[in-house]
């Protein structure tokens, strides 16, 4: 039996300050014994903290100082207001902690999927922390990188629903810490996967010799109810479906490739179903017979109908191999023969499933590479280069198929870069008449998020005429500190416009059904403009 060596001395080193407690516990009490016995208790949890799994120096960044004496609000930009139909979608600008704070009181529990692509930490200058660039020489790097994670994930889980799922792109330099963040927060059980994406095809070269050429997406469900979505069949998979009758396409497959008409053992044998005009049909039971070289009749029936049963060489029924749904939805006819060996085979029709293909988790389409098609795209709808790695459209909208198989989706992008989040719910929303909703959160750090983010989403409704409507959003914060909450509360009521809008994706500007009247010269221009409004609501 092994010995916990270090729970051991921790439990001896408890003992002992648990001696010191109750020795100054008993001696006359003042200042001085009421902090010892307060430290004492301090170092005693600290000692009984969590021991196994990721540890890391915590830090704290400027906005948790700015959160804890102000409350953030949003403040809309309405010059930039695009007005294009459909959805109504969000661009918030400002620092995503804040904006995650301010999404906890309005989408608590309703956001389907969480896409993001943080900072990789790579040791180069390209990554604020505090308002200071954090490079290979900081000896806190991967500690501030993973502080900076760390509560934005925890708060990130609330927001997603039941069935929802988070999705995290990254490279080498800090999956590993990633993987046990993530497995911390959301639970090891609720790991859908870890998908390899090759997105640099020449690859990127490293100080340690190889030429890194991909990077990774991690997904989570907030739940175990999660269930992933299925990817759209390539071409090359699509023309194995070649044959065709009054049904449809299919093709045919040797049965044994799915697991065999026989297990390893020789004397165990699975059901075949035959589905004819949507009815469970029976014909003969057969086997191969290795002495006569020939298919055998194990049972005959008064028709041709089929059902070939779990049979051993007795005739006794084993277990199925396939449910019986499995198999009338996958089979349709079925032939006994040979393969190319000229083995005894049984083939069947097996037919192309609407749903698209189980993922997998190696992604190698040409389509993925940042370079070619992230580049190439942005630039062609920037008219100039913005930046070095920008992520593949493509396979964004991959990942969004994979984390929801619902069209109504709400995806939240809180470190949305580029914009190519917002991108992809349009494009997957035009390709199958969606519903989908985006709500993207920058910061403006060189302006990224006005002349980027909000240029790029606004060039590309004009360009494909998407039906979509965006509302840009900034973060504002009132101070807070020594104050009671009625002192602030009348300036926090002239910010509930945006929050209705962004819990209900709805515009209230020029709507002539629902309005919300804030201020008496509010009220005057509605009752001036009354007959206008004959359907209004008034909130």
């Amino acid at each position: 039996m092994s010995t916990n060596v270090s729970k051991q001395k921790r439990t001896n080193l408890v003992q002992k300050i648990q001696k010191i407690h109750k020795y100054i516990a008993s001696v006359k009490q003042d200042e001085n014994t009421r902090n010892f016995l307060t430290w004492l208790t301090e170092i005693e949890k600290e000692i009984n903290a969590k021991k196994f799994g990721l540890v890391f120096e915590e830090h704290r960044e400027a906005i948790d100082e700015t959160l804890e004496t102000h409350t953030p609000v949003l403040t809309e930009n309405k010059k930039l207001f695009i007005d294009n139909g459909g959805q109504v979608n969000f661009l918030i600008e400002g620092d995503n902690l804040a904006a995650l704070q301010l999404l906890l009181k309005t989408h608590k529990g309703k956001i389907d999927v969480i896409y993001i692509d943080p900072p990789y930490n790579t040791g180069a200058t390209n990554w604020k922390y505090d308002n200071d660039f954090v490079d290979e020489n900081d000896t806190f790097r991967h500690s501030k990188w993973l502080s900076m994670m760390s509560i934005r994930l925890k708060t990130a889980k609330k927001l997603l629903i039941k069935e929802g799922v988070i999705l995290i792109t990254i490279d080498d330099y800090e999956i590993s810490p990633l993987t046990l963040l993530a497995n911390d927060i959301f639970g090891e059980d609720n790991r859908l996967g870890t998908v390899v994406i090759k997105n640099n095809p020449s690859g990127r070269s490293t100080s340690k010799g190889f030429a890194i050429a991909h990077e990774y997406a991690l997904f989570y469900g907030r739940t175990a109810e999660v269930k992933i979505g299925r990817l759209k069949r390539t071409e090359k998979q699509i023309s194995r479906y070649g044959e065709k009758d009054i049904i449809g396409n299919f093709e045919w497959v040797n049965f044994r490739k799915h697991g065999g008409y026989r297990q390893e053992s020789p004397k165990m044998y699975f059901p075949i179903f035959l589905n004819i005009k949507d009815k469970l049909i029976r014909i003969p039971s057969v086997k191969w017979n290795d002495d006569k070289k020939e298919w055998l009749i194990l049972e005959k029936t008064k028709t041709n109908e089929v059902m070939v049963f779990p049979l051993d060489d007795d005739g006794r029924e084993r277990r199925w191999k396939w449910s019986i749904e499995r198999a009338k939805s996958e089979i349709s006819e079925m032939k006994f023969g040979f393969d190319r060996n000229k083995n005894p085979a049984v083939y069947i029709k097996s037919r192309m499933k609407d749903e698209g293909m189980l993922p997998l988790t190696w992604w190698d389409k040409t389509e993925y590479s940042a370079t070619a098609h992230g580049n190439n795209l942005l630039m062609s709808i920037m008219n100039k280069k913005v930046f070095d790695y920008p992520k593949s459209l493509y396979a964004v909208e991959d990942c969004l198929r994979v984390a929801t198989n619902s069209k109504y989706a709400i995806v939240l992008d809180f470190f949305a870069g580029s914009g190519t989040t917002g991108h992809a719910v349009m494009g997957l929303n035009s390709e199958d008449n969606g519903k989908r909703k985006f709500i993207l959160c920058t910061n403006n750090e060189n302006n990224i998020c006005r002349d980027v983010t909000y240029e790029r989403i606004k060039r590309v409704i004009k360009k494909e005429n998407y039906s979509t409507s965006l509302k840009y959003f900034k973060i504002d914060y009132i101070p807070i500190s020594d104050k009671l909450y009625y002192e602030y509360a009348d300036k926090l009521l002239k910010h509930i416009r945006e929050l209705v809008e962004l819990e209900n994706a709805i515009n209230f500007i020029g709507n002539d059904t629902i309005t919300i009247i804030l201020t008496e010269e509010e009220l005057d221009d509605f009752v001036r403009n009354i007959k206008q409004h004959k359907s209004c609501r008034i909130l």
